[in-house]
């Protein structure tokens, strides 16, 4: 039995992926990016052949040409984005598990100010928004709140289910081997909530995105979303789908950064679906 409470399926010695596994995963990393591919196939052949105008459905070939034009500064935009995402998504990471081993260590400040972290939440983002806009101005750093106020209550919530649900029996023996509050995180606490620790992080990771696009339709000079407001104006219809498009790669590779992270820290059997 592991610190987790999950038992081993293999030997600790054994090789982490056989052969017949790697081959799976590679497979089913060729099916996805093969269904994508027909997908954006089908996307070019459909709309050339029925002659639509660009505003209306561009073929992927137009949006990638956008790319040439200096005039959207794509890679400023896309770092301005970029920061604004993984900024607020970083101290929703720390400030969510922080204020989770907090929570687990002191039941009255579980009592006091958990329900108004509850209530905070219910706000609407968008309403928030317009209010943060004139607490602190506009720029990076307060989309990156905005996005922070998005990433952070999943993790905390998801972090608070993994500390509570580490064994009672493990907690007694460390804690009558008089064994300090830290080392019971560490050894105990942690490793067993590791798995709702990530399940959080996935969820936080597809909010982050829409944190940093919401903070720049409200008020921004710079960014993707701002971009797309930008060439609304004009039914450059192109362009704002490459914006829309490398905000999804920006999201994606944040969600696979976290998987990866999952899958070098969490045993296969503990991970969360």
């Amino acid at each position: 039995m592991t610190a987790t409470g999950i038992e081993a399926d293999r030997p600790a010695d054994a090789p982490a992926s056989s052969p017949e596994e790697v081959r799976a995963t590679a497979l089913r990393w060729a099916a996805v990016v093969a269904v994508h591919l027909a997908l954006v196939a089908v996307w070019e052949v459909g709309v050339k052949l029925s002659s639509l105008p660009s505003f209306v459905l561009p073929a992927p070939s137009d949006i990638i040409a956008t790319l040439g034009k200096t005039s959207y500064a794509w890679l400023d935009n896309t770092r301005v984005t970029t920061i604004e995402i993984v900024g607020g998504y970083l101290l929703a990471v720390v400030a969510g598990i922080g204020l989770a081993l907090v929570f687990s260590w002191s039941r009255i400040l579980t009592l006091a100010i958990f329900p108004l972290l509850v209530t905070l939440n219910m706000i609407p983002k968008v309403a928030l928004g317009p209010l943060v806009i004139v607490w602190f101005s506009y720029g990076i750093g307060t989309n990156m709140l905005i996005t922070f106020s998005l990433c952070f209550f999943p993790i905390l919530l998801t972090t608070l289910r993994g500390l509570r649900e580490v064994e009672p029996d493990l907690l007694d023996l460390v804690k009558s081997l008089k064994g300090s509050r830290w080392k019971m995180f560490r050894y105990i606490q942690l490793p067993g909530s590791l798995p709702y620790i990530f399940s959080g992080m996935k969820v936080a990771a597809i909010l982050a995105v829409a944190g940093a696009v919401v903070g720049e339709f409200i008020a921004s000079d710079r960014g993707l979303a701002y971009l797309m407001i930008q060439v609304q104006a004009s039914l450059d219809t192109p362009a704002m789908f490459m914006a829309v498009v490398l905000l999804t790669l920006i999201g994606i590779a944040l969600y696979l950064a976290v998987l990866a992270l999952e899958l070098l820290l969490v045993p296969r059997d503990a991970r969360k679906s």
